[in-house]
């Protein structure tokens, strides 16, 4: 019995002191291994335990909420945010706009812009030809009611003159390019006006004229098409030639002599139109496009070859005024102003066109010469010489589409906006620099 309780006793003392030897270095577990898979449930036990996974995700939500709004709320309060949010449903604006950009933040696709708070949203829009007498109008407004605006010009006819109280504005950029070379950009809008507009101008390099309506045409709407934005061609009255229908509707197909004096300039934008409803079915890029009639205004080419500016300008410097032919041949005439405002209004506007855009107040050659006279000098002599080739008779445009579908038609008269343009024309004529030309 003792030698039992001995044995006994001995084997205890044995096992206690296997468990305090460490394992040797052959043994492939080690006791923090051992933890492990103790450990891994408990931790899941623990998260699920009195609903902890869902106060987890709740929390990552609501981190990730305020991250993602902080950078616009942080400039714009929450009843403008609400509000913005509002009107951009309120103005028609798709997911797309809210999504690229062009909603609340009003910056075209770029992202990442400041937002403009509870105003009308800021566009960025590029305008070819925004140095030239029109384009530079056009450029006045956009930025005058807050958009950033880029000017793309080669300066054949436009002026940088005619663009200076804009160098200073940061909203304002200035590009010397030939649209006939591709460019890029990101805009929300663009507004094509590149093209020698006057005989003087378009008659020097014919070739040249016919590349910008077509090649630059091409790049523009190749641009929109690339950055989605919206395209506005401004053609001209010249697609319709010498009409045999009067006065014009936009229905009317023309009558232009396809290898005359004038048919780089007339079917250059009769091809600018085909491109541009070609992207538009084809491409499905927004477009629109305006069929300009006699325009004139401050900033007018000197001598750009255009009736008005010839008159006023001969007028100034006791010249004789010129007239070809008899001086029965009919125009109209609207003050740029107006121009402008209907550009505007049907680039915001949802119809493609093509809209008259011009004055139906009709003048023979004769009629506005004496105008010119009154305004002028009353003792101002007229001097008849021949016509030009391929001159049209009558214009004089139908713009009862513009006055449904865009709610505009000209407000200033021809007797109330030429004073305008002899007072911009008398400062410059008078200046030796501009004396000389455009």
């Amino acid at each position: 019995m003792q030698s039992i309780k001995q044995l006994h006793k001995q084997s205890s003392i044995n096992h206690r002191r296997d468990e305090e030897v460490p394992p040797g270095p052959t043994s492939p577990y080690s006791p923090k291994a051992l933890k492990h898979p103790r450990s891994l449930p408990r931790s899941i036990n623990y998260l699920f335990r009195e609903q902890r996974l869902l106060f987890v995700f709740v929390g990552i939500l609501i981190g990730s909420t305020f991250f993602i709004l902080q950078p616009s709320l942080s400039r714009i309060g929450p009843s403008e945010a609400g509000s913005a949010i509002r009107r951009s449903f309120s103005t028609g604006l798709t997911s797309r706009d809210q999504i690229t950009g062009s909603g609340i933040y009003g910056f075209g696709k770029t992202g990442g812009r400041v937002p403009v708070g509870i105003g009308r949203r800021r566009l960025r829009i590029v305008v070819t030809g925004g140095a030239g007498f029109v384009g530079s109008h056009l450029v006045d407004k956009l930025i005058e009611r807050g958009d950033d605006v880029i000017v793309i010009d080669n300066f054949f006819t436009g002026r940088k003159d005619n663009l200076v109280h804009h160098l200073g504005n940061p909203r304002f950029e200035l590009i010397r390019h030939d649209v006939v070379e591709p460019i890029l950009l990101e805009v929300d809008q663009i507004y094509h006006l590149a093209c020698p507009a006057s005989p003087v101008h378009y008659k020097y390099n014919p070739v040249k004229t016919i590349k910008t309506n077509v090649m630059g045409t091409l790049n523009m709407l190749g641009l929109a098409k690339r950055i989605g934005a919206r395209f506005l061609l401004t053609s001209t009255s010249e697609v319709y030639g010498d009409p045999l229908e009067h006065p014009q509707k936009e229905t009317y197909w023309g009558n232009v002599n396809p290898i005359g004096e004038r048919s780089c300039y007339d079917e250059g934008k009769r091809t600018a139109e085909t491109l541009t409803m070609d992207y538009h079915r084809g491409a499905e890029v927004e477009v629109r496009i305006a069929r300009i009639f006699n325009t004139y205004g401050p900033r007018m080419c000197l001598d750009d070859g255009r009736v008005v500016s010839n008159f006023v300008a001969q007028a100034i410097r006791k010249q004789p005024l010129t007239v070809y032919g008899d001086g029965k041949q009919t125009r109209s005439f609207q003050y740029v102003s107006d121009l402008v405002n209907g550009l505007v209004a049907l680039m915001e506007g949802e119809h493609v066109g093509p809209f008259n855009l011009g004055n139906p107040g009709e003048f023979t050659m004769l009629e506005l010469a004496q105008v010119v006279k009154e305004t002028i000098d009353p003792s101002a002599t007229i001097e008849f010489r021949p016509n030009t080739a391929d001159d049209p008779h009558k214009r004089k445009p139908d713009i009862s589409k513009a006055k449904s579908l865009l709610n505009w038609e000209p407000k200033i008269s021809l007797r109330e906006g030429l004073p305008l343009m002899v007072s911009d024309f008398q400062k410059r004529i008078l200046n030796e620099d501009e004396g000389k030309g455009y």
